[in-house]
């Protein structure tokens, strides 16, 4: 089992930053899929980015792509979110996920079995 520790968040202007983290603390050298989601009220849980840690390799949605940016420390165990020029449309609850294979890195929410306990970000007009 993988246990997931969030951190970062907050409210921020309309084109400003933040960085979010996300440690499994459960391993001492995780390979697998890990993948950042985020929830708006009313809205279904959307997938916003994706990482194999074996390969470092980065997936991004349309919605995101220019703007984030999804990187890992394999020596933490520690995936991050840099957000750069965040929109209001981009406030959400942001979760991160894990999905323990060195091979398979999904998009899909209902494929990660381990979450984060999710942060709030919020972007002002």
């Amino acid at each position: 089992q993988v246990h997931l520790v969030q951190s970062g968040g907050g409210s921020v202007q309309a084109g400003g930053s933040l960085r979010l983290s996300c440690a499994a603390s459960d391993y001492t050298y995780y390979r697998g899929c890990m993948g950042w989601f985020r929830q708006a009220p009313g809205k279904e849980r959307e997938w916003v980015a994706r990482i194999l840690f074996r390969t470092g390799t980065p997936y991004y949605a349309d919605s995101v792509k220019g703007r984030f940016t999804i990187s890992r420390d394999n020596a933490k165990n520690t995936v991050y979110l840099q957000m750069n020029s965040l929109k209001p449309e981009d406030t959400a609850m942001y979760y991160c996920a894990a999905y323990p294979s060195a091979f398979l890195c999904p998009a899909k929410p209902t494929d990660f079995p381990y979450w984060g306990q999710g942060t709030q970000v919020a972007v002002s007009s």
